[in-house]
C-alpha cells in the first residue's frame, strides 16, 4: 500500500478505515478517517489490511501561480520557523505539507489576496519546542533585511507552545517602525475545527495597519467570530488545547480583528508609526540565565548548581507576592555574592511583585533580588539575556525593574 490508498485496518475488536498518510514512525501507519482525524496504529497490533481504492500520489510540486503585485496593497513577507499555521492540505491524500512560499500560503489560503501582497520565506522548519536564542537572532536578521527589502509589515509562523517567548524576545532585539506580528495555530489545518487559515488572515491584515512593535495573533474565543491582537510582551499561552489559549495579561488585548469582514477595531492605544522604515536590531544576548519555579521542598543546591554552572543570571518564579521558603535564603545568597544576576517574578501569572509586603519578601531584598513588578516569569528571562548580553552587571540591576520597550505596566487592566 502506499501513501493515498484508502484502506480497512483490523486489529483485536476493532476496525478502521481511512486514507494513508505519511509517517515519521516506521513502526507506525497513519490514517486519516472519514471525521478529518488522524490516528495511528501500531504495526505489532494490526492483524489484517485490506486495500479498498488505490490513491493518487501526493503531487509536492505544484506550477507556479500568476499573480501580479497590487499597487494599492501593502507588501507583506512572511517568515514560517515551523509549527501548524503555515501548511497546505493535499486533499487527495489527506496529507499535511508546510506552505512556505507564497504560493503555497495563497493556495492554502487564498483570501489573503484581498488583504495584501503576499511574499513567503522559510527560514527554519522546526518544532517550536526546540526554539532557541540562537534561531531568535535568525529570525530578528532575517526580519531586517525584509524590512529593508521594502516589507510593509512581517508576519512570522511560529508554533504556540513557544511563541510568547520568541515574541518577547524580538520585542527586545528590534527597534523597527513596522508591524512584526506573531501568529501560530492550535489545530492543524487537515481538522475540521482549524484555526489557522482565520488567524493568518487576521494576522496579514494586522500587518497592514500603520502600527509598530511585536504582537501575537490568535483566536479570540472558541469559535470562528473574532481574532484578537495580542502585545507581544504581554501575552501567554493559558490552555494547551484550547483556540483561545492565548490572553492578555495584565492588561486587554490591542484590538479585535474580523477575519471575514478584515475589519479591525482597537480597544487601546497601539504603537503608532513615525518614521517610516527604520530598522536595527541588537542580537547580543547572555544565555546563561535560568528560569526556577518555586515549589514546596526546593532544594537550596539548585541555585549553586547554576552558579558553578557558571550561569550569570537568575530570574525566581516566586509564590503569591514574590516569595520563596527561607531554606533556600543561602542558596540565593550563594548567587548574589558571586555576581549572578537574581530577580523576582510571581507564578501567579496576573498581578504583581510587591515584596515590601511580607517579610519573607523584605528579606529576599536584603538578600539582593529584584522584584520584576508585572512582567510574566518568560519576558524576565528574555530581558534578562537581553540586559547582561549588553551591559555591565550593575547597570542591569538598574534597569531590570525599568520599563524599556513595554514589558511593565503600572496600570493593570485584566479582562
Amino acid at each position: 500500500m502506499d501513501v493515498g490508498d484508502l484502506v480497512e485496518i483490523h486489529t483485536e475488536g476493532t476496525k478502521y478505515t481511512g486514507t494513508i498518510m505519511p509517517s515519521l514512525d516506521e513502526n507506525t501507519i497513519v490514517i486519516k478517517m472519514t471525521n478529518g482525524y488522524n490516528v495511528g496504529i501500531s504495526k505489532e497490533k494490526i492483524k489484517k489490511i485490506e486495500i479498498i481504492e488505490k490513491g493518487e500520489q501526493p503531487k509536492y510540486e505544484l506550477p507556479p501561480l500568476k499573480i501580479s503585485k497590487d499597487p494599492n496593497l501593502k507588501n507583506i513577507s512572511i517568515l514560517s520557523t515551523g509549527g501548524t499555521v503555515a501548511s497546505r492540505v493535499d486533499y487527495k491524500t489527506g496529507a499535511v505539507h508546510p506552505a512556505f512560499t507564497a504560493d503555497d500560503l495563497i493556495r492554502a489560503v487564498p483570501e489573503l489576496l484581498e488583504v495584501a501582497n503576499i511574499k513567503g520565506k522559510a527560514i527554519l522548519n522546526i518544532l517550536s519546542e526546540n526554539m532557541t536564542p540562537k534561531y531568535w537572532k535568525m529570525i530578528a536578521e532575517e526580519i531586517k533585511k525584509e524590512i529593508e527589502n521594502g516589507a510593509d509589515g512581517i508576519v512570522i509562523a511560529h508554533g504556540t507552545d513557544t511563541m510568547h517567548y520568541t515574541a518577547a524576545a524580538l520585542s527586545f532585539m528590534i527597534d523597527a517602525d513596522v508591524p512584526i506580528i506573531m501568529v501560530g495555530a492550535q489545530r492543524s489545518s487537515d481538522r475540521p475545527s482549524s484555526d489557522s487559515a482565520l488567524n493568518l488572515i487576521s494576522a496579514v491584515k494586522a500587518a497592514t495597519e500603520p502600527i509598530k512593535g511585536v504582537y501575537v495573533v490568535m483566536h479570540g474565543e472558541m469559535n470562528d467570530s473574532f481574532c484578537y491582537l495580542h502585545e507581544g510582551l504581554k501575552v501567554r499561552k493559558l490552555h494547551s488545547s484550547r483556540r483561545d489559549a492565548f490572553k492578555s495579561v495584565n492588561t486587554i488585548p490591542v484590538a479585535k480583528i474580523d477575519p471575514f469582514t478584515k475589519e479591525i477595531e482597537y480597544l487601546r492605544e497601539p504603537k503608532k508609526q513615525k518614521n517610516g522604515k527604520n530598522v536595527s536590531i541588537n542580537t547580543n544576548l547572555e544565555e546563561k540565565v535560568a528560569l526556577i519555579k518555586i515549589y514546596p521542598g526546593i532544594d537550596k543546591e539548585i541555585f549553586k548548581f547554576y552558579v558553578d554552572k557558571g550561569y550569570k543570571g537568575i530570574v525566581i518564579e516566586g509564590t503569591g507576592l514574590g516569595h520563596t521558603p527561607e531554606t533556600i535564603f543561602d542558596g540565593i545568597k550563594y548567587a548574589v555574592e558571586n555576581d549572578v544576576l537574581v530577580a523576582m517574578t510571581t507564578q501567579t501569572i496576573n498581578g504583581r511583585v510587591n515584596m515590601n509586603v511580607y517579610s519573607n519578601g523584605r528579606e529576599l531584598q536584603k538578600l539582593g533580588v529584584i522584584g520584576c513588578e508585572d512582567m510574566l516569569p518568560e519576558v524576565a528571562l528574555v530581558k534578562m539575556m537581553y540586559l547582561l548580553g549588553n551591559y555591565d552587571l550593575e547597570e542591569a540591576k538598574k534597569l531590570i525593574c525599568k520599563n524599556l520597550v513595554g514589558e511593565i505596566k503600572q496600570n493593570q487592566m485584566i479582562l
